[in-house]
């Protein structure tokens, strides 16, 4: 457990209202017909001082959003631009959600609290502002199983059933609806910057770059690259790292995220905002998990490419405040960097330790090699051949030389690791949405927790420095 996920006092903040003017909206929550506590994060909770507060609080800062002390005075609906699947759109924004608190982690980085299916705002469109309970809960299962696989990812904090009936095109309806309150270091995306520049608002940019990295601090560039002491500057080169290892994290999780545009990229590097995502069935880089993903623009051998050209936008949006030369540089990193996450994060799941850049390069191409010829899913490859275990052939040659990490702790005998792929997920929503059973939803999440502390501490997220 990182120092950021030890038990902390609550410790409240609220450096957003220094640009809520410019940057957002305020919004006033729906009114719920009925507020049904499913879930509370303790775990998370405890992390912001907040596991003390009994239910009928929770429900109350929760579900109802009435301001925690000392916090935002109420709830802000965040303005952003986005290129949604590569087309331009200058009308998005927060359009079921909002930022509703923010505090000190124990480590001292800035944690906020933001909501989805939390009602109507300016930016809804024809939308109803609303959540649908399978949509949260399969938000939930996502989160849990990303933070124990090591992915930088966003907590699912609370589910609140609301009682509404929701008609949606993608469930059988009417469905019933919820409301989540995630907790993430900060909602700011790549989107926030395209908005500032096509409004040509130099003063705001610079404003936001220096937000960016007072409350989201990491690296400075490496010592000799163009512009290094150029705030803009700062921020793309910490920006490409951090993206660079998201997509490397989500590879190696064999995770899908499906909807990649540029207002879903959070600047802290953290993977959020759960649609139609996917786990594969099978080592497949055109597996897709969006049904309207048609020329498979996001499959998973295609989310680094994504991510890579997303931070392209955030260096034509910078283009505003500094040259191009400096940015093209820091973009140019991408590559390599993505490459050197995928090794590290890679072993760190196999539980092997590192034998130098050549050698891990060629177990990554064997054992992805070796899931493309079997089929098997890729949870189970990783499980059956933690510390090189069972590998035949060319994968055993591979393996050959690696030692386990030290402290590493196997998966009991007989039994299988926990998996998300979507024949183990429906079953569990099914046993919701028909009898009204949440206990194997509540098992499911204990097993990955258990699996998530036998892999152990994770990598640590690129470019992330504690204030403390």
């Amino acid at each position: 457990m990182s120092a950021g996920e030890q038990p902390a006092a609550y410790r409240p903040e609220r450096p957003l209202l220094d640009l809520a003017e410019w940057i957002a909206d305020p919004v006033e929550p729906a009114a719920f017909p009925e507020t049904i506590l499913r879930w509370r994060n303790d775990r998370a909770a405890a992390t912001v001082g907040l596991s003390g507060l009994s239910d009928e609080d929770w429900v109350r800062h929760f579900a109802r959003f009435e301001p925690l002390p000392g916090t935002l005075p109420g709830p802000l609906a965040l303005r952003y631009h986005g290129h949604q699947f590569r087309i331009y759109n200058p009308e998005l924004g927060d359009g079921r959600g909002f930022t509703f608190a923010q505090m000190r982690a124990g480590d001292g980085r800035l944690l906020e609290l933001g909501t989805k299916g939390s009602g109507t705002t300016p930016w809804s469109r024809t939308a109803d502002g609303r959540l649908t309970l399978k949509g949260a809960v399969r938000e939930l299962l996502a989160t849990e199983m990303l933070k124990a696989l090591g992915v930088n990812t966003s907590k699912t904090f609370s589910i609140v059933e609301t009682g509404e009936e929701l008609w949606r095109g993608d469930e059988p309806s009417p469905t019933r609806s919820a409301v989540l309150v995630r907790l993430s270091h900060g909602h700011i995306r790549i989107g926030s910057f395209q908005r500032l520049a096509a409004l040509e608002e130099a003063d705001h940019m610079a404003a936001l770059v220096e937000y960016c990295l007072a409350q989201f601090p990491g690296q400075l560039p490496p010592v000799g690259v163009p512009g290094r002491e150029e705030p803009a500057v700062i921020l793309m080169h910490q920006v490409v790292e951090r993206l660079a290892d998201l997509a490397a994290s989500w590879m190696v999780a064999g995770f899908v995220h499906g909807v990649l545009n540029t207002d879903n990229m959070n600047v802290t590097g953290e993977s959020f905002d759960y649609g139609p995502w996917r786990f594969l069935p099978a080592w497949n880089p055109g597996f897709t998990a969006a049904y309207f993903d048609h020329a498979g623009l996001y499959a998973f051998g295609r989310q680094p490419e994504a991510l890579y050209w997303n931070c392209g936008q955030l260096a034509v949006a910078l283009r505003t405040l500094v040259d191009s030369a400096p940015l093209l540089a820091a973009l140019e990193r991408f590559g390599p960097l993505y490459m050197e996450n995928v090794r590290r994060r890679w072993l760190w799941r196999l539980g092997v330790a590192s034998r130098g850049e050549e050698r891990d390069a060629a177990l990554v191409a064997a054992c992805e090699a070796a899931m493309a010829d079997s089929g098997e899913v890729p949870d189970l490859f990783f499980h059956r051949h933690r510390f090189g275990a069972h590998a035949q052939g060319e994968l055993a040659e591979a393996f050959a030389g690696y030692n386990p990490v030290a402290g590493s702790r196997p998966w009991p005998d007989g039994e299988e690791p926990p998996s998300l792929v979507i024949d183990e997920v429906e079953p569990l929503w099914s046993t919701i949405a028909k009898q009204d059973q949440w206990t194997p939803l509540w098992e499911a999440v204990e097993r990955i927790r258990a699996f998530g502390e036998l892999l152990g501490a994770p990598p640590m997220a690129a470019s992330h420095v504690p204030e403390d």
